[in-house]
């Protein structure tokens, strides 16, 4: 046979095409390669090695503490990944981003569990020495901080994990404890006896951030207080008050009107049978709530007799419910006076508000404004004191947070008493123990505070001389926050606060490092021993002991002898609110670590929204009174995780979503990708279906780098095409990613995650797999190694390979690992190591991309033509088509004539004509001018290539085209 007679055989050419070589599996198998990667990453120390990148700007995203008491949750997974994802970008952005894991160890839940065990064991707490008890809650914490910590690890998250913070290190405590000295110092704290959030199951005062509001049903009821003397046209009158919390009643000192209201006389004529209202009585109420009152109390009819003047009620002395009461030994024989009161208003009630001031922050004011006496009926616990008349020993709630009988007893001794006009109950929102979830009491006990409108003489007021001034300044001015509405929240909640409690009765913390003055009141100007000397030796202390010292015996003795009588000074032993603890993190973390910041100042605090209330607000307020201003520059917040129908998340429904068993089924990536597809500003959903969506996502995208790396087999430098030389489709690909990677480094700067990842994951599935990807298989596969074609292509592969790798690496931490080893496979190396790659802004080009967005739309008319066919079985796939395509534009009719347009629509033929399409032809409603008629490709199909042509079967090599015959040579 010559050699140029064709061989009919028609061979097998399967061997002869490019085909795709990978050890890249389809199947990721995370869970269990994810801890392998994990491992490498330990192993070479990519976090330290990073450190090592000299001269690059510095990018601190400082750590909020989580609670080292158990396992974790979805929300500290979300917390976390959030932190990596940001952390991994600004590092890969060009920043030395650095990351310090840190823990909150101090305070009441560890307490609470070292307390549980004793009762379990039938142990005192108070009978066991302080140090000793510290010390089991020390242990307990740092068992938890070595699971946490393996636990956020295993969800990729980098990090100093080999030297976190703790809040219970020896230098942290002295630190807080220095931070406290400086309010000492500069005149911010006080002692005050006034009404704190009081929580009587866990019997401490809690601070607003560790409070939070939920519906209660609590008694309400409507009392009579008899005029006795004082407004002559009300002799025989009784004003009426409404109240939610009948066990305050015993506390009450005075009844406070608005000044601005409307009241009246009304004679009570005709009552229900089950009413306990009194035909003939007078009754003062305010108009507006009259009606609401009658109602409640039953009254059938009664008679507006006239306005009552507020003017009447200056000077006019009610008596006590419990006046006179059997058995009372003349406990509330004392004169109840009537007040103007800003806070009264007519919105609900009676327009009349009872006052406790020991029980309310209202009534405490109101209170201080008339120096009514204060009460100290109720307990810790709260019960009331053993010797209160009638009621001693009952409490509000029980050690589970139950109701006590505190206040049915108040209703019936007000029924017997005959002051009980009504009553009823309310469903409200109530304050509750953010740790314990039981209810709270408004409840007066001598508490430490910081007072946040005092003025601070320590020269760095550029920003205020209170702390709430430097606050609010703050965040008007210093801090961005993502997203925007962050601001208006924080700022109104500064704004209202009231001052800080700082103080808590229990053991485990850093105590409040001050001494009083025996013999003194908290009023008195040397109450407070104020000396930097003593100062210097508890900080000394402490950082080479610990806090633990401060309980030690005789320890008043050693800080205080030689500079004042010990003898003199009582120590405090309260300690400190833990919100205070994490606010100092900023001089312990921030300010003296060597991987801190010079100024103590982060770029940025993330959390969750609840840290509102919580950690950013204990930080700014404590950096605002000890240095000045924000300890941040940014703050991030993210929403909450529920179910998949949107509910909370709760063990006893059963709805939860452990981060373990999810890392367990599907890997951390999954988890991780799942947290970029959410938009974190608002509630986040996750379940199973939400999951399975996830995981199908991860699978598309993994098909997208599978196909790279295929493709991309014993790629060399000798290969490379210079962007100009490339054919034009390859330089449209150049273009879009010359606007991803701008896309790609805003939306990593602006913290958006999301449109980071749906560019990115659009781009893959559309503009590559489904485009791309699609049309250049066949140069891949069937050109010959030299060809212009297939090596531009592969050159654009290695480009893409480099920058989607990078790209996606700080939210898919372990696949792009595994992807980037693929081809980088030396001992150190690590897709983590990288930048962002720079891309040329040669590289855009805005009109090449205009004519293409036109080819690209002709592309769809035609590939929806050929769908209808496929679907009909006239043909099996797109190479048996060579259509006629009808093009109205000319701009695009020239565009489709400049390019291989068969080639581009993957079929063996086309024609492009100006010719108005026929009726019938296939069209597509948004993409007008442009029809397609169906034809059948004419020849034979290529044994190599597929493509049918009328060439075929006339080469040297049996059953080719041109283009194959060549390429075997």
């Amino acid at each position: 046979m010559c050699a140029d007679t064709p061989d009919t055989t028609a061979p097998d050419y399967r061997d002869t095409v490019f085909l795709p070589e990978t050890d890249f599996p389809m199947r990721a198998g995370l869970p269990q390669r994810e801890p392998e990667w994990l491992d490498r990453w330990a192993k070479i120390g990519i976090y330290d090695r990073l450190r090592e990148k000299a001269g690059r700007p510095s990018f601190v995203l400082h750590d909020g503490p989580p609670y080292a008491n158990g396992h974790l949750h979805i929300g500290h997974a979300l917390n976390k990944i959030l932190k990596d994802f940001i952390v991994r970008s600004q590092q890969m952005l060009g920043k030395d981003s650095r990351y310090v894991p840190g823990w909150d160890c101090h305070g009441l839940p560890i307490e609470w569990k070292i307390e549980e065990q004793y009762r379990a064991k039938g142990l005192n707490k108070d009978e066991v020495d302080t140090v000793a008890f510290r010390q089991e809650c020390r242990k307990f914490a740092e068992g938890w901080v070595d699971i946490q910590r393996e636990e956020f690890k295993r969800l990729g998250v980098t990090g100093k994990w080999e030297k976190p913070y703790l809040t219970m290190d020896y230098h942290a405590e002295s630190v807080i404890a220095q931070e406290f000295m400086k309010l000492l110092m500069n005149g911010t704290l006080y002692q005050g006896s006034k009404p704190v959030m009081w929580s009587p199951v866990e019997k401490t005062a809690l601070a607003e951030a560790e409070v939070e509001y939920k519906d209660h049903t609590s008694h309400t009821i409507w009392v009579r207080f008899p005029v006795v003397s004082g407004a002559e046209g009300l002799a025989d009158a009784k004003v009426v008050i409404w109240t939610t919390t009948p066990w305050t009643i015993p506390q009450n000192r005075a009844v406070a009107y608005g000044t601005g209201i409307a009241y009246g006389l009304y004679r009570v004529d005709t009552v229900e049978e089950k009413s306990t209202a009194v035909a003939g009585e007078l009754l003062v109420l305010a108009d507006a709530l009259a009606e609401g009152v009658k109602t409640s109390a039953k009254i059938e009819g009664w008679t507006r007799l006239r306005d009552v003047a507020t003017s009447e009620f200056e000077g006019a002395i009610l008596a006590h419910p419990y006046r006179g009461a059997e058995g009372g030994n003349g406990e509330w024989d004392y004169d109840v006076p009537m007040l103007p009161g800003e806070h009264v208003t007519d919105d609900a009630g009676t327009g009349f508000v009872h006052t406790a001031p020991s029980h309310g922050e209202d009534d405490y004011v109101l209170g201080l404004k008339f120096k009514l006496p204060m009460t100290y009926n109720v307990m810790e616990d709260s019960a009331y004191r053993a010797d209160l008349p009638i009621f001693g020993g009952q409490a509000v709630f029980d050690q589970n947070g139950k109701e006590g009988p505190a206040n049915v007893s108040n209703i019936k001794q007000l029924a017997y008493a005959g002051a009980l006009l009504a009553k009823g109950k309310v469903k409200h929102s109530y304050p509750h123990s953010w740790r314990s979830k039981a209810p709270v009491i408004f409840r007066n006990t001598p508490q430490w505070f910081a007072a946040i409108d005092a003025k601070i003489e320590d020269g760095q007021s550029s920003y205020g001389d209170t702390i709430r001034e430097r606050a609010l300044t703050s965040i008007r001015e210093l801090v961005a926050f993502t997203p925007e509405t962050g601001k208006n929240r924080l700022h109104s909640m500064i704004e209202a606060r009231p001052d800080w409690v700082l103080s808590r009765q229990r053991a485990w913390g850093v105590p409040l490092t001050c001494y009083v003055k025996k013999g003194a009141k908290p009023t008195d100007a040397d109450f407070l021993l104020r000396n930097e000397d003593v100062n210097a030796r508890i900080a000394a202390a402490f950082e080479a002991e610990g806090a633990d010292v401060w309980y030690v015996q005789g320890f008043k003795e050693r800080m205080l002898d030689g500079i004042v009588d010990p003898a003199a000074y009582v120590q405090v032993m309260d300690v400190l609110d833990v919100w205070f603890d994490s606010g100092s993190t900023h001089a312990f973390v921030l300010r003296d670590r060597e991987d801190g910041t010079p100024d103590g100042i982060a770029d940025l605090y993330l959390e969750g929204t609840d840290q509102h209330r919580g950690w950013f607000h204990s930080s700014l307020l404590q950096a605002c009174g000890t240095k000045g201003r924000a300890p941040y520059k940014g703050v991030l917040t993210h929403g909450f995780t529920l179910d998949e129908k949107g509910m909370k998340m709760s063990k006893s429904v059963g709805n939860t979503v452990a981060p373990q068993e999810v890392i367990d089924e599907y890997g951390a990536d999954i988890l991780r990708l799942w947290v970029a597809l959410s938009d974190y500003t608002v509630d986040l959903r996750i379940g199973k279906e939400i999951l399975k969506g996830v995981a199908d996502s991860y699978r598309r995208l993994r098909n997208t780098l599978r196909f790279l790396l295929g493709n991309l087999a014993g790629f060399t430098e000798a290969e490379r095409v210079a962007p100009a030389d490339m054919p034009e489709l390859e330089q449209w690909v150049l273009h879009r990613l010359a606007e991803l990677d701008e896309e790609v480094r805003k939306g990593y700067a602006a913290y958006d995650f999301q449109a980071v990842f749906q560019k990115l994951f659009t781009f893959c599935t559309t503009d590559l797999s489904a485009v791309y990807f699609d049309i250049r298989k066949d140069a891949l596969y069937c050109d010959t190694p030299d060809s212009l074609r297939r090596r531009a292509c592969r050159t654009v592969l290695d480009l893409l390979f480099e920058r989607l790798t990078t790209w996606t690496a700080p939210i898919l931490a372990f696949t792009m690992e595994e992807v980037w080893l693929c081809r980088n496979p030396g001992e150190g190396s690590s897709v983590h190591l990288q930048d962002f790659p720079e891309t040329p802004a040669a590289w855009r080009n805005d009109t090449l991309a205009a004519k293409w967005d036109g080819i690209r739309a002709a592309r769809r008319v035609v590939t929806g033509a050929l769908e209808v066919q496929r679907t009909a079985k006239v043909i099996g796939a797109s190479l048996e088509a060579a259509p006629v395509v009808h093009v109205a534009d000319t701009a695009i009719l020239a565009a489709l004539n400049s390019v291989d347009f068969a080639n581009l629509c993957i079929t063996s033929g086309i024609k492009v004509t100006a010719e108005a399409g026929p009726e019938g032809a296939f069209a597509l409603a948004d993409v007008p001018g442009i029809s397609v008629v169906f034809d059948h490709a004419p020849g034979e199909k290529c044994q190599r290539c597929w493509q049918i042509l009328p060439d075929v079967g006339s080469h040297k090599h049996a059953g080719t085209c041109q283009r194959c015959d060549e390429a075997l040579g």
